[in-house]
């Protein structure tokens, strides 16, 4: 069992910058890789950015290269969301998930909102 609790998200002006964190605690042995997706309103969830358990390898959606930027912090137990120069088309709910063998894990939510 993991839980997965996500915080930072709020309301920013374009181009502004906000830092989510997603902390993990329980079975966190079993994490395979961690990552955030986002869901806006009328659109499907997509992937925005992944790491791999080790903080070696990280996956980007194309829409946010050279924006975003995913870390790790396995001390803490913690993935980060580094979000700069934001853009409207950003706004959305961002999930946090855990990839543990055959089963995802899901945090609550976090919004985030770009205004113009």
């Amino acid at each position: 069992q993991v839980q997965l609790v996500e915080s930072g998200g709020g309301l920013v002006q374009a181009g502004g910058s906000l830092r989510l964190a997603c902390a993990a605690s329980g079975s966190i042995w079993s994490i395979d890789a961690m990552g955030w997706y986002r869901q806006a309103p009328g659109n499907q969830r997509e992937l925005v950015a992944r790491i791999s358990s080790g903080g070696g390898s990280t996956k980007y959606a194309d829409s946010v290269k050279g924006r975003f930027t995913i870390s790790r912090d396995n001390a803490k137990n913690t993935v980060y969301l580094q979000m700069n120069f934001l853009k409207s088309e950003d706004t959305a709910v961002y999930y946090c998930n855990a990839h543990c063998w055959d089963y995802d894990y899901w945090g609550q939510g976090t919004q985030v909102t770009v205004s113009s």
